[in-house]
């Protein structure tokens, strides 16, 4: 895909924000983008202790609005595509 990328598929009942931590307890990056789903003060704690810079939009029940760079975040929009373009072929999608 062009970028390192790690999934860990879970049950469709399952939310995703739970999986968040375990996705980088074992990684090092210098940028970790998600989307707002992860958008939480434990997370955003969690990815600065191993001085990496969040790039995750601010919920919107967030009371005060946190910056972001939109440049890196554009970057995660490319990586969905091609995601959601490989779920779309049938050979892929039912393995």
């Amino acid at each position: 895909m062009g970028c390192p990328t790690r999934i860990i598929p879970t049950a469709g009942g399952a939310g995703d924000a739970p999986q968040a931590l375990s996705l980088i307890a074992r990684q090092q990056a210098k940028v970790v983008t998600t989307d707002t789903a992860h958008d939480t003060d434990a997370f955003r704690a969690a990815i600065a202790a191993r001085s990496a810079r969040a790039v995750i939009p601010s919920h919107p029940s967030r009371a005060q609005r946190l910056p972001l760079d939109r440049h890196f975040y554009q970057e995660r929009h490319l990586v969905g595509c091609c995601i959601g373009r490989l779920g779309q072929l049938r050979r892929v999608a039912t393995r």
